[in-house]
């Protein structure tokens, strides 16, 4: 049992002042911000909150794009949690974890579906994207999520087999504005100005699919984990994306559909009174790493529909402008580690001390933090964090086979059954 877990809020760490520093349930609706350079105590209060969640039997995620993280919680689970653990490891390609971020999603919530998987896309390849791409992409995304079984494997082929598309279309897509793009304004493109505008896209997702690790697990049709029943469980997601073994660009466009499918099962939780919607809490280590252009939406929606975000990462320089705002002015707690000089001052401003001095001078495993309490912002509290606790056992191993053989694929079939789409 975790020594510090108390049940109505987490323990961040100890007041240089004595005694436990609290951060209530409520205030973390409103979000916290975590920042520190690389050694400072950072992931270690990660850890130690995920840890405090999973105790509570809170639902919870972690997206890690180093792994560090993911592979340190599993020595922290306990036995009567192990059923509520998803590992999901996209390397492991023996036995695959289908998610699909096209399947089961309500009709009032396709638009904006589509809107964030092509956010996500555009995220990654920032610097190639043009109104064009954006436009035929998401009029793509929109017609696959009313195709049953539909899966991100069958965009080319949408694209560019005419028969296919015609009767995809015909069957399944009832919105008129969608229907009309594809029967009316994409049909009648000139054969060359087609090729021209589909060229990019077929660039971008057909190498994104070229990576077994990614193919195998969006083209499940029936996906064996999906977010709405994750939150309406209380699972332990546990994502392991490290930028090591999968590659920047995936573990970047896994992270930010993973990212966007949770928000977006989040804000399908209107079916439920606001009073019966438990808390999921969503944790994101290096979260520019994942965050579209859509994350200050989520930022300002996601309280509502109780789900909580912990975001961390290193220096304010990694964030845009507009997502370094929308942080600012959505997150209702603030904790800096140890920065640099030119970020100390800016996080001295806005957690309330007089100059980037008193961050600069913190040793590791030292903060300080602008908390939220009772709906208004603390006074600057210097807080010492915790070590991690002793492991409760190294049953890591048997957590993942669980894991895998719940929710895991035999790859053989998987493969098979792509193999036969792309051959019919």
């Amino acid at each position: 049992m975790n020594p510090f877990y108390v049940s109505d809020h987490l323990q961040l760490g100890a007041s240089s002042y004595g005694g436990h520093v609290p951060l209530a349930r409520e205030a973390r609706r409103r979000h916290l911000y975590v920042v520190g350079q690389t050694g400072t105590g950072k992931s270690t209060l990660l850890l130690n909150l995920i840890i405090q969640d999973i105790i509570a039997g809170e639902g919870v995620a972690v997206l890690d794009p180093h792994g560090d993280l993911t592979d340190a919680i599993l020595h922290y689970i306990p036995r009567w949690r192990a059923n509520d653990l998803v590992y999901l490891n996209p390397v492991d390609l023996s036995r695959p974890i289908g998610f699909n971020p096209l399947s089961r999603i309500p009709d009032d919530l396709k638009h904006m579906t589509a809107d964030g998987i092509v956010a996500s896309f555009r995220h990654v390849w920032p610097d190639s994207w043009g109104p064009r791409l954006d436009y035929i992409l998401t009029h793509a995304i929109r017609a696959l999520l009313d195709i049953p079984g539909g899966t991100l494997l069958m965009l080319p082929r949408l694209l560019i087999d005419t028969r296919y598309r015609t009767q995809a279309i015909d069957r399944h897509v009832r919105d008129p504005i969608v229907r009309a793009f594809w029967l009316n304004e994409y049909a009648g493109y000139s054969d060359h100005f087609r090729t021209e505008a589909i060229a990019p896209i077929q660039n971008k997702i057909g190498k994104a699919l070229m990576a077994p690790a990614l193919r195998n697990m969006l083209a499940q049709p029936s996906a064996t984990i999906t977010p709405r029943r994750l939150i309406d469980e209380r699972a332990i997601l546990i994502c392991n994306l490290s930028k090591g073994t999968l590659g920047e660009s995936t573990a970047h466009l896994i992270g930010a559909l993973l990212v966007t499918a949770i928000a977006q099962a989040a804000l399908s939780r209107v079916d439920i009174d606001a009073a019966d919607r438990m808390p999921f809490h969503l944790y994101v280590d290096e979260f520019q790493s994942f965050a579209t252009v859509g994350f200050s939406l989520i930022l300002s929606e996601a309280r509502k529909y109780a789900l909580t975000l912990t975001l961390g990462h290193q220096y304010l320089d990694q964030l845009p402008d507009n997502l370094r705002s929308a942080i600012f002015g959505n997150a209702g707690s603030i904790l800096a580690c140890r920065t640099g000089a030119t970020d100390a001052p800016l996080l001295a401003r806005e957690i309330g001390l007089q100059s980037g001095e008193a961050i600069l001078d913190l040793p590791n495993f030292a903060a300080w933090a602008r908390l939220l309490h009772d709906g208004i912002p603390t006074s600057p509290i210097r807080i010492n964090l915790f070590d991690a606790p002793q492991p409760y056992r190294n049953n890591a191993d048997r957590l993942i086979a669980l894991s895998r053989d719940r929710f895991g694929r035999d790859r053989t079939g998987i493969e098979e059954k792509i193999a036969r789409f792309l051959q019919s």
